[in-house]
């Protein structure tokens, strides 16, 4: 009888692979991609200008239902999970040099809604 990874078997339960060699949650649950809290302010800063030179931010602007609270770790948190969902929610789309964490918690807020 062949041995049986456990591993692999654990990964097959929680994770599946599409055709495009995406990598998602074996039952499609939505993802998200946040600022890891331990996160230093240049990082995330980083993150912020990185993002948004590849998609559109304005949802953070003054006056729009994300603008607050106004810190870092929450505008990093937006801009870092609106590149991850234009990308197609890959997991090294939230890596942002280690300090991207996929949630499959809703990070959304009163009127603030990740995508």
């Amino acid at each position: 009888m062949a041995k049986v990874n456990v591993s692999v078997l654990l990964f097959l339960m929680f994770f599946s692979i599409t055709p495009e060699g995406n990598l998602v949650m074996a039952n499609e649950q939505k993802t998200w991609c946040v600022a890891k809290p331990s996160s230093d302010q240049a990082t995330l800063l980083s993150n912020i200008n990185y993002a948004c030179s590849q998609v559109d931010c304005r949802i953070m602007q003054r006056g729009c239902p994300c603008s607050y609270p106004d810190n870092l770790i929450n505008r990093a948190s937006i801009a870092m999970n609106l590149y991850y969902q234009s990308k197609g929610r890959n997991h090294w789309n939230c890596d942002f040099r280690a300090s991207g964490l996929v949630v499959v918690t809703d990070p959304s807020y009163g009127n603030c809604i990740y995508a």
